[in-house]
């Protein structure tokens, strides 16, 4: 961690509770021990970047929630966190995703630019036989050896010589067998919520579909009222699917329809890949690829992934496949706000990325930048479902994605789409869709 960083997070916990309000973003019911960041005793009047970070992260239901990516919210960053400012945000990534890797040690390491990533993995696409044999001698072990009808494609994961990192596996691996196109098994994150499991039954299908059919990369979807008549059948890629606020919050904004609440496509098909069986250091570029080749064998219109991560070769090679096969994919920029490095997928070439906006039209502050922006919906002063019953306040572009998705859905081609695009204020691509599709917390009675 930087000082810099050091420097934030110390400064923020020298003073000041939470303001009201806030803390109603968090799932009831779900207790978890505080984040324990390894930071210098807090000392006074230690700078800290942005004018509200003193003043929220004292508390630690908000610690873990904004440092460790909220565990156990669906909320999203607090509205006065996420306007604290782009180097704020920035670092505030940083704290995250050290937080993450030091969490999880035994699992997962950095590469070389502090993304986490599977510790000693190393992933091949389509490998060559001579290189994988070069690799082999060379003392790399092959730990798994898929290759996916849906896709076509070969996906080989690569375990490094014992003593040695990811990283310096990957130079060693490159110098070797340099034909071998290799990546690290990058970590991807929800852009906003909770993927810990909740108590609550997974969804399961009761309704019947109309003929549309989605699919969503996510956490488990929890059973909920708002659902109990969609059609949604699910699938684990990281273990059994296991119910998570995220992926239930997202469901709901697709398909769910309970009284004022509707969702923007109900009606559809949903299929849902958990690719993280609730536990936070999975959702693997691996465990990604393989949900992609599941959701392409039933032929969605649509695939929504509300996750973020870096630049992976696997990644891109599963997005092109299933976009060459006519499925959209659509994709959040993330919250780590303007100074955050570009994030994938929405950044791939032909990803519909989404922003988020407020209910006035205006982009959120803490929406990420990416390669493109395509369009933007809405992101706050909205609600969703929580696991089990009940609505939440959710903020993020986790929840604008769905949103877009759906009426992707139903328009039927980014064309489309983009002719029902109305005007917003900010950077919100070819403008804001599904603007009517918020739901107001207050009607639906949000926590």
């Amino acid at each position: 961690m930087s000082r810099f960083g050091r420097q934030i997070l110390a400064g923020a916990l020298v003073a000041g509770l939470l303001p009201g309000g806030a803390a109603a973003q968090l799932l009831p019911r779900v207790s978890l021990p505080s984040v324990s960041v390894p930071v210098p005793m807090p000392t006074a009047n230690v700078p800290v970047v942005g004018p509200v970070l003193q003043n929220v992260l004292q508390d630690p239901q908000v610690q873990q929630q904004v440092v460790s990516g909220g565990l156990n919210s669906v909320g999203g960053l607090p509205s006065i966190v996420a306007s604290a400012g782009a180097p704020t945000l920035l670092e505030l990534r940083k704290l995250r995703l050290l937080e993450l890797v030091r969490s999880n040690r035994k699992e997962l390491e950095t590469d070389p630019s502090g993304q986490p990533v599977r510790r000693g993995i190393l992933v091949s696409v389509d490998p060559d036989p001579l290189s994988l044999q070069l690799a082999v001698r060379a003392g790399f072990a092959i730990v798994a050896d898929d290759t996916d009808r849906d896709l076509g494609m070969r996906l080989v994961q690569l375990a490094v010589p014992r003593g040695m990192s990811a990283r310096e596996g990957l130079k060693r691996l490159r110098s070797t067998a340099p034909r071998l196109q290799c990546d690290y098994d990058h970590i991807y994150e929800p852009a906003g919520g909770a993927l810990l499991p909740v108590q609550a039954a997974l969804a399961s299908s009761a309704g019947i579909a109309r003929g549309r059919v989605v699919g969503m990369i996510d956490g488990g979807v929890a059973s909920h009222p708002s659902l109990a008549g969609a059609s949604i059948e699910q699938s684990g890629f990281a273990g059994n699917p296991q119910p998570t606020g995220h992926g239930t919050a997202v469901a709901s904004l697709l398909v769910g329809n309970q009284g004022p609440f509707l969702g923007a496509a109900t009606g559809s098909q949903v299929y849902v890949a958990d690719v993280y069986g609730g536990n936070r250091a999975a959702g693997s570029a691996s465990a990604i690829v393989k949900a992609m080749g599941w959701l392409a064998g039933h032929h969605p219109q649509v695939i929504n992934i509300s996750l973020v991560g870096p630049p992976n070769s696997a990644v891109q090679r599963a997005v092109q496949i299933v976009q060459a096969r006519g499925i959209e994919v659509v994709a959040a920029v993330g919250n780590d706000g303007p100074a955050a490095p570009p994030q994938y997928p929405a950044s791939y070439p032909g990803v519909i990325a989404v922003t988020g906006v407020d209910a006035g039209g205006r982009a959120l502050p803490e929406a990420g930048r990416a390669a493109h922006i395509d369009f933007a919906a809405p992101g706050a002063d909205m609600a969703a479902a929580l696991p089990g019953n009940g609505y939440a306040r959710v903020r993020g572009t986790s929840f604008a994605s769905p949103l877009a998705a759906a009426r992707l859905l139903l328009a039927g081609s980014p064309a489309r789409l983009a002719e029902e695009a109305r005007p917003g204020k900010g950077k919100v691509g070819r403008g804001i869709v599904c603007g009517d599709c918020r739901v107001d917390p207050k009607v639906v009675r949000a926590k």
